[in-house]
């Protein structure tokens, strides 16, 4: 079910029911705070697949020459047509986001697949600077802010790791490049084990390995944000104690307040909070448990807020937005078997987000067009305005000035 930015903020205002006051404030508020997404997807187009993407799955292309050819299509050749950057901006307008640090880089380690998505956001920020800066360092933000700019600061699903280590030195070389090439933020695991340490979606919880020990004071050394969102609680509360500088778990939610396997415990949070990092609180229905609609978004930002401190609270929705008129003609995929990186649980019925009106509903409520929402919401709860704009952004962008400092 697809709807409409209004009819998606019509649903938000349903469940939080605020005053003319309250709506007034809040919505001021986002206008004039700096807004970062902690971790998202900039808004992108679709329309109807050119026949060349239908021909090579005829032809029998594999899975990640299908897969690139889709992303070139909705990241690139779409935003070619003047109706679909029309529309793009229309959902930046909506949502007030100033920033989003985006996931410019697929699930796992490989070096040549982190490449290609991040190469794909290189360009269209090179391509479409009358929309998007791609910014590397926060004071950019400040200042692509002040020209109505909004910005892309880059993070990968993974850390880039050779496929063959010859010594822990060179392995630790392709950080400085990837920071060169602009990527500030990384995960650690992404659900499943690798060489660092431990995935959230392994049933062990072993913990970080000691190359996982020297992959984090690199990063430290480099400038890159160690991110614990896909990564066992071990793993996260073993990073978080070892390193010289915040970490963070960019898009999660408070364990006391969910069973999800992303969600963080209370001794993995203290932890990142006494790193200097946050939790990011993501947009995803599916993790909350209570109602699942935006006020339970809001409870997991409560908790934290007040258990740790409105400095160590941030919103990462772990979504975006699609605009524009989806094919009426669906690519006819060849079945496939899931990769190895985005391995997924079982999950018992509670984790299930039907997609019926009402699971539609709970997602809709928590849209990305609807982040002006999050900070009413945060104003109905009494959060004072320098506390409310620590949580929309001011965390991030304190977060990632620390980790560029020497």
């Amino acid at each position: 079910m697809s709807r409409s930015f209004e009819e998606c903020r019509e649903i938000g205002l349903g469940v939080l029911k605020p005053s003319e006051s309250e709506l007034q404030h809040g919505l001021e508020l986002h206008q004039e705070s700096l807004v970062w997404d902690a971790y998202g997807f900039a808004p992108i187009a679709q329309g109807t697949y050119p026949e060349q993407i239908r021909q090579i799955i005829a032809d029998g292309a594999g899975r990640d020459e299908i897969s690139d050819a889709i992303e070139e299509f909705n990241m690139l050749s779409s935003l070619e047509l003047p109706r679909m950057l029309e529309q793009i901006t229309e959902a930046w307008n909506w949502s007030g986001v100033d920033c989003v640090f985006q996931n410019a880089g697929v699930e796992g380690n490989s070096i040549e697949q982190l490449i290609k998505r991040l190469s794909r956001f290189t360009y269209v920020a090179d391509r479409h600077s009358e929309l998007y800066s791609r910014v590397v360092f926060p004071e950019q933000i400040i200042t692509a802010k002040e020209n109505s700019k909004r910005c892309l600061y880059l993070t990968t699903n993974g850390v880039p790791v050779p496929h063959e280590i010859d010594s822990v030195e060179s392995a630790l070389d392709t950080l400085k490049v990837f920071f060169r090439l602009g990527v500030r933020m990384m995960h650690l695991t992404y659900n499943r084990r690798n060489l660092i340490g431990d995935g959230c979606a392994e049933k062990t919880n072993a913990g970080l390995s000691d190359f996982g020990r020297e992959i984090i004071w690199e990063m430290n050394r480099v400038g890159i944000i160690p991110d614990v969102a896909h990564s066992g609680q071990r793993t996260s509360l073993e990073a978080a104690q070892c390193s010289n500088k915040p970490v963070v778990a960019s898009h999660s939610v408070a364990g006391k307040l969910s069973s999800h396997y992303r969600a963080k415990n209370d001794e993995t949070i203290s932890a990142i909070v006494k790193s200097g990092g946050y939790i990011g609180i993501c947009a995803i229905p599916a993790f909350y448990r209570g109602s699942g609609y935006i006020d339970s978004f809001l409870d997991h930002i409560d908790y934290v807020a007040k258990k740790y401190g409105t400095d160590y609270v941030a919103i990462g929705t772990d979504h975006g937005t699609k605009v524009g008129a989806p094919d009426p003609k669906p690519l006819n995929l060849p079945a496939r078997r899931p990769i190895f990186e985005k391995f997924w649980p079982k999950v018992d019925s509670q984790f299930i987000i039907d997609a019926d009106a009402q699971g539609s509903k709970m997602f809709d409520s928590v849209a990305w067009t609807n982040w002006p929402l999050f900070t009413v919401g945060l104003v109905q709860r009494n959060y004072s305005d320098e506390d409310i704009k620590k949580i929309i952004g001011g965390n991030v962008q304190r977060v990632a000035q620390e980790t560029l400092e020497a």
